[in-house]
């Protein structure tokens, strides 16, 4: 497969992907503005009227502003393949380590990672500070927020970059069968995620309490 026929499957692909995405948001939205005038009969005794708009307005809200989210996301994705921005990061940090090492592939993959996390930032203050707060759904605070993306930070670095220079390092060093050895690997890891995550990690962002019998 020469590359002009790769970026042209490549491209095809994204488009059917972001019109699948489209043409069901537009469905998701049709059904919710069918049904916003009355509330469903099984409901009928617990929510309002008001409620059951509210709540429609705000899936609406959301799935359109998803619409503009996606775009930037198509944008971008092509600026980091077809664009060079992928490359563009290799080499900037193929001048301080050597190309293929790990370091560099950690240096490159976190890099993605960060550029991915900014890029993403205006939309998730968007969504929570302007259409959360809009219909009464938000409880976030800016400090509040400042504090979880700086907790969510650490963890990455502490968790994240040591996880994946071992899964570069398997991948590089365990011959044909890598694949099966990340495998193992990254099951491994989430069976401890799944003991560690509720008593350690997330009782750093949220507060729980016993359910009432």
């Amino acid at each position: 497969m020469t590359l002009n026929t790769f970026s042209l499957a490549f491209l095809g692909a994204l488009a059917l992907m972001a019109a699948l995405r489209v043409w069901l948001g537009s469905r998701h939205i049709s059904h919710i503005l069918a049904a916003r005038g009355s509330v469903p009969e099984q409901f009928a005794d617990r929510i309002s009227l008001h409620a059951h708009q509210r709540a429609a307005d705000y899936s609406v809200t959301r799935t359109r502003f998803g619409r503009l989210a996606l775009a930037i996301e198509v944008v971008v994705l092509l600026a980091f393949t077809l664009g060079g921005g992928l490359q563009a990061v290799h080499d900037a940090w193929s001048a301080v380590l050597a190309p293929g090492s790990l370091g560099h592939g950690v240096a490159l993959l976190a890099t993605l990672a960060v550029l991915g996390w900014v890029l993403e930032l205006p939309f998730v203050l968007t969504r929570t500070f302007v259409i959360e707060k809009k219909f009464g759904f938000n409880r976030m605070t800016p400090r509040l927020f400042v504090t979880d993306t700086v907790r969510e930070a650490v963890l990455a670095a502490v968790i994240g970059l040591p996880l994946l220079a071992v899964v570069l390092w398997i991948t590089s060093s365990m011959g044909e069968l890598w694949w099966l050895w990340v495998w193992a690997f990254w099951l491994g890891f989430n069976v401890l995620v799944m003991l560690v995550w509720p008593t350690f990690i997330a009782p750093l962002f949220n507060k729980f309490t016993p359910l009432a019998d």
